[in-house]
């Protein structure tokens, strides 16, 4: 239950900061999305090809399998992410 609220928090605060984009001109409020959704996306490959890397060593060198990614932490750590990027980046760039 704890996960769910945490997600619930961080998505309120994503629309409460996408909502306050607005007032400035549209090339930054595009700018500032953008710049965040291209770490958030940085993150996710970087997460990925640590599965994939972990993936290899389980399958190969263990006798443990491999279990995958939990998707619900995931999307949660995937939010933060992108939530911290987008309020630095609303400070840095947003006047």
């Amino acid at each position: 239950m704890g996960w769910i609220a945490i997600l619930a928090i961080c998505v309120l605060l994503i629309i409460i900061t996408l909502a306050s984009l607005p007032k400035l001109g549209d090339e930054r409020k595009n700018f500032i999305r953008m710049k965040a959704q291209s770490y958030a996306f940085t993150v996710v490959i970087g997460v990925l090809l640590l599965e994939i890397v972990k993936l290899i060593y389980v399958t190969f060198w263990t006798e443990a399998s491999y279990d995958g990614i939990s998707p619900f932490p995931f999307l949660l750590v995937i939010s933060i992410i992108y939530l911290i990027a987008l309020l630095f980046l609303k400070r840095k760039y947003g006047g």
